[in-house]
């Protein structure tokens, strides 16, 4: 334990904490690999010195690479390489590498000259000899790609070079200043209204304090404020998120703030900045405190000092123990580079700290820098939330589908969905007019979020034999069926569609990204001749849901003779079609879907996303045709009785418990989970039922479900059906107490002051023997 005079208290010297240094020395930085799926192209900011390895990730025997000089300049050289081919638009979704071309006043033409690298078992590994970017492609052809005979895509990792300087995120644009508040300070600076201040964690891990005051009420000696209470009950959600509620507000319920991006995804929004008492009463007087230090920074502009500043604590992690109900903390989610970016809504005066604080995990226990970017009004920055598809992966922003030039233009109310912005409702129509279309008419829903790998090889089948609950070696080309993967405890991992398009040739539509690490890990465990593309973003979908979407595909779908026309297709069959002709856009159409009523999926290229769309709308026009949200499934989902992710089945819940024994054939030889799953049918302990509730009350999930006295259940998915005109809801409850008939109750407020009264019921609530979807 070392004294240290620049932040008036105590430093640990020599702790590393998940890979932080000291200021002043920084160690190479490894990002992680970069997926680059089938059709896509992804951009990557290289430095003079920094590595970047490229290898295939399932067969792909070259990759394509454009490389330009910071003035847009192919460039090639400056990786030790030589340009040998050009661009061809039709084999990859070119418009994101149009755009960007397009914003530095390059033609936005691709007809730039390009370098094929040839790739082998190994990774071929390049150096950047100065600045420059690189884009890395995976092309093949929209056919290829929805036929599933692509060549995969490649892994792309960036090793940056050891440098002593702090690496910042690349600028949204132009910034009009920037500043580095270095730790145990803080700086106040003034922002106009419309532009965005970006507040950077340099080496992460760093807490930084966040107040924002108006500019007009300071001129009038006045101190308007975020207001931490206003904010959270005017957004009604403990952290910022962007979307309809994204605000921070003043006490008068007037916005200040609009968060724009946020890549670290866990704030407080409710504490005190650290102040001098709270070091005191710890033994530390003295030390260096984040009120004060605002208090400092704002002297000049007349605002009163205050021993303790409320604030937005960016990139402090606390929560409620459920338990005790005491504010937890522990080190911080944020990595280095993480950041938060908001759009000023008025002019205002801001301040932002660097903690101090040395003796708590707030900052992994080691103070460092913050740094600030001020945008002008007028760039344009979208609106993005960072994901991860695990906790060690490369982080990305979430994106906007395919779909969502025409979806914006119908909503503005967006919910992440993994890596992309998925409508909630269209408020012209609302929940229960997009509910009533499904059930009476038709509706088309973007379902991009999906997760679609492609697996192919000789022993392709082997694999998902041996990963799957279904008896895989039974189902016929042409043909799908829902299947699940669970680990070796009977949990499930993933549930999906499996689709199987040739003998060697199957496709697996599912929830996660686990599906694909999870069959990865077998094949090679299992040493088996297969491959696994991983489709990712490059396949967007579309559900046509209702009675009347046979009528609409009808009108739109043109099928060759060697595959299935559409009124072959029965339940769970699958065909691949074009739009209209023979020449029309391809796409993949599955009789499937996650309603319960008549229903067909749509996957497609990216390129030919909206022509696609179009074409379901206007056709869809004369049948009564609405798109439809996520809300309104939700609705669909629990009256049909279909599992949810995180609600009917998650850790610690085995296949059955979680009400998807249906899905699991116990008579086959073997497969990842059997002996567990064979053991809980012999004796279960749990069951997933239906519950019909007396009123209208929605009970929340995780709600307890007792009988008498002692709580037998949870809750596991509730809504207020429209169908039924009551309150339903899934449930697991104990074996002993789920017979059909049995009565209970559903504890409210603490459990026991509110009580709802209910009947188990058979799941689905509606239509239980799927007549309807198997029209």
């Amino acid at each position: 334990m070392l004294f240290d005079k620049e932040l008036h208290g105590f430093t640990l010297i020599g702790l590393a904490t998940q890979g932080r240094s000291f200021p002043g020395f920084r160690l190479p930085e490894q990002s992680g690999e970069m997926r680059v799926a089938p059709r896509e192209a992804k951009r990557v900011n290289l430095g003079a010195g920094d590595l970047v390895s490229l290898r295939s990730e399932s067969g792909l025997a070259h990759a394509i690479v454009l490389v330009l000089d910071n003035d847009g300049v192919p460039t090639p050289a400056l990786l030790g390489i030589e340009n040998t081919a050009h661009l061809e638009p039709a084999d990859f979704d070119a418009e994101e590498l149009s755009g960007w071309l397009a914003q530095r006043s390059t033609s936005s033409r691709i007809t730039l000259p390009v370098a094929s690298i040839a790739l082998g078992p190994d990774p071929v590994t390049l150096r950047a000899s100065s600045r420059c970017t690189l884009w890395a492609i995976a092309t093949t052809s929209a056919g290829e790609l929805v036929a599933g005979i692509s060549n995969g895509g490649l892994c792309l990792s960036h090793q940056k070079a050891a440098s002593r300087e702090p690496v910042l995120p690349d600028p949204f644009g132009e910034v009009r200043a920037e500043f580095t508040v270095r730790r145990g300070t803080a700086t106040a600076y003034e922002v106009r209204r419309g532009e965005v201040i970006q507040i950077i964690d340099v080496e992460g891990q760093q807490c930084s304090d966040f107040m924002a005051f108006r500019a007009a009420g300071l001129e009038a000696s006045r101190e308007e404020i975020i207001d931490n209470t206003a904010t959270r009950s005017l957004v009604r959600h403990a952290y910022p998120t962007p979307g309809l509620f994204d605000k921070f507000y003043d006490r008068e319920m007037r916005p200040l703030l609009s968060v724009v991006q946020d890549t670290c995804g866990q704030h407080d929004t409710f504490g005190l900045a650290c102040t001098a008492r709270g070091y005191e009463e710890r033994g530390f007087p003295g030390h260096l405190n984040c009120s004060d230090n605002i208090s400092d920074a704002m002297s000049p502009y007349g605002v009163a000092r205050r021993s303790a500043w409320p604030a937005i604590n960016f990139f402090w992690s606390t929560w409620i123990d459920r338990h005790s109900g005491r504010l937890m903390t522990e080190e911080s989610h944020s990595r280095p580079g993480d950041f938060v970016a908001m759009r000023a809504m008025d002019d205002l005066v801001c301040v932002s700290t660097a903690c101090p604080d040395d003796i708590d995990p707030i900052n992994g226990w080691n103070p460092t820098d913050v740094h600030v970017r001020i945008y002008r009004p007028d760039m344009p920055i979208r609106r993005a939330v960072a994901y991860r598809e695990k906790e060690d992966a490369p982080m990305s922003i979430s994106e906007e589908s395919a779909f969502h030039p025409r979806t914006a233009t119908l909503t503005q109310q967006f919910a992440p969905a993994r890596d992309l912005w998925t409508p909630l409702v269209y408020p012209s129509t609302g929940t229960l007019g997009e509910y009533w279309a499904c059930r009476e008419a038709v509706t088309v829903q973007d379902m991009s979020g999906l997760r679609k790998f492609d697996i192919i090889g000789p022993d392709a089948e082997r694999l998902l034999q041996r990963a799957m609950t279904r008896d895989i070696a039974r189902l016929p080309v042409w043909r799908g069926t829902y299947a699940l993967m669970c680990d070796d405890a009977g949990t499930v991992i993933d549930d999906g569609t499996l689709f199987r398009l040739g003998p060697e040739l199957f496709r697996w539509c599912c929830g996660s990204e686990e599906s694909g690490r999870a069959l990865t890990f077998l094949a090679e465990t299992d040493d088996l001749k297969v491959r696994i593309h991983a489709l990712r973003g490059s396949m967007p979908s579309l559900a046509v849901q209702g009675p009347k979407s046979r009528d609409l595909m009808r009108s739109i779908t043109f099928t060759q003779p060697h595959v299935p026309t559409l009124d072959h297709l029965k339940w769970f069959g699958v065909t691949v079609a074009r739009l209209r002709d023979r020449e029309g856009a391809p796409f993949m159409l599955s009789r499937s879907g996650y309603t319960g009523e008549l229903g067909f999926e749509i996957f497609c290229a990216k390129a030919d996303a909206l022509a696609i769309w179009d074409a379901v709308m206007e056709a869809g026009e004369r049948l009564g045709i609405e798109p439809m949200g996520s809300e309104a499934l939700n609705l669909i989902r629990v009256e049909a009785g279909l599992a949810a992710a995180g609600a009917e089945f998650a850790p610690g819940i085995d296949a059955l418990e979680a009400g998807l024994g249906f899905a699991v054939d116990l008579r086959k030889a073997d497969f990842v989970g059997k002996a567990a799953l064979e053991r809980n049918a012999a004796s279960p302990r749990r069951a997933l039922t239906g519950l019909l509730i007396d009123v209208d009350d929605v009970p929340a999930h995780g709600a307890p479900i007792l009988s008498g006295e002692r709580q037998v259940g949870a809750v596991t998915s509730a809504i207020r059906s429209p169908m039924l005109e009551r309150a339903i809801a899934i449930a697991r409850i104990g074996v002993e107490s789920a017979a059909i008939g049995a009565r209970l109750e559903i504890g409210q407020l603490d459990g026991r002051m509110k009580r709802l009264g209910a009947t188990v019921a058979e799941l689905p609530f509606i239509d239980p023997q799927r007549r309807r979807a198997r029209a």
